[in-house]
């Protein structure tokens, strides 16, 4: 099987709670409304690509319960193959339960289950390496975080883009050395890249080129993208929309921007792309609800 794009991250149901406002300590909200939908980084991101006609797989596990039927389902209904997805008969699918306030910010509790037990001895190398780019997003745990180390020293032929989050930019940049080692393109938020490298997202990007990743994207939210392959650099202007529902919107922009690496488009392009998808996603509430078609990209 050869396909463009095999994603490795988690797979999680998401329970989205509408809040007139997201509490702090001590304080309290009113819930508006409640949404359950499928969701997880790479998982996002797959169904972003295969909406774009991009033909995608996935490596992660979920566990034989309600939760993952229907994470599996709508990997089928959206196209993602999912030979790669490992079904546990114990323990529980992961979940993440998130409070969306009225400006369409959010707050999210991760609850990993199965996420956190992959062994690198399930996964199958054939089917990982059978792509042209193995893009990785963060687990919680430590094990699953190792299971990708090992795939990435042990597939030496395929690109492998990396979406850090939160979680694996708390690690810090020794930590994520193995992968980073291998990563063709970086794509994280100006957050992620201070607590990743200690530095503003222009200088941060320098320090992720010296260590070899080949290309910088950096999600800059308002401001839209900036993007860097160490020759060129561009601050890529957003796409002016109403915002529903941040959920998503980076995943969404790693879809958008693939989906420019491998049909060959140059740098600027590719934040484009990225940041036309991302602004289709947070028109709608959820993290896929809004992923445009091939054939909404003429609106760009």
């Amino acid at each position: 099987m050869s396909l463009d794009v095999v994603c490795f991250g988690a797979l999680n149901m998401d329970r989205l709670y509408m809040v007139n406002r997201i509490a702090r300590e001590e304080e309290e909200g009113c819930i508006t409304g409640f949404k359950e939908s499928p969701g997880g980084s790479a998982a996002n991101t797959a169904a972003g690509l295969t909406r774009l006609r991009l033909k995608t797989g996935y490596i992660g596990k979920v566990s034989n319960d309600r939760e993952g039927k229907l994470l599996l389902e709508s990997f089928e209904k959206e196209g993602v193959d999912t030979s790669g997805v490992i079904i546990s008969r114990e323990g529980r699918s992961g979940v993440v339960i998130g409070f969306v306030d009225e400006e369409g910010q959010r707050a999210l509790y991760v609850d990993p289950g199965v996420n956190d037990t992959i062994e690198f001895e399930e996964i199958n190398l054939e089917y990982a390496g059978s792509a042209e780019f193995l893009h990785l997003t963060s687990f919680v745990g430590e094990k699953s975080f190792k299971a990708q180390k090992r795939l990435v020293e042990a597939l030496s032929d395929i690109k492998v883009s990396l979406d850090p989050g939160e979680l694996y930019a708390r690690k810090g940049l020794e930590a994520l050395k193995t992968i980073i080692g291998r990563t063709f393109v970086a794509l994280l938020n100006e957050n992620e890249m201070r607590l990743l490298t200690g530095k503003s997202y222009r200088e941060g990007s320098k320090t992720l080129l010296n260590m070899g990743i080949n290309v910088v994207a950096v999600k800059l939210g308002k401001m839209g993208c900036y993007v860097t392959d160490g020759k060129e650099a561009h601050l890529v202007a957003p796409y002016k929309v109403k915002v529903m529902d941040t959920t998503g919107a980076g995943d969404a922009f790693c879809a958008g921007f693939l989906y420019g690496l491998i049909k060959n488009k140059d740098l600027y392009e590719c934040g484009r792309f990225g940041n036309f998808v991302a602004s289709r996603c947070i028109m709608e509430t959820g993290a896929r609800e809004g992923l445009p078609k091939l054939s909404d990209l003429h609106k760009m």
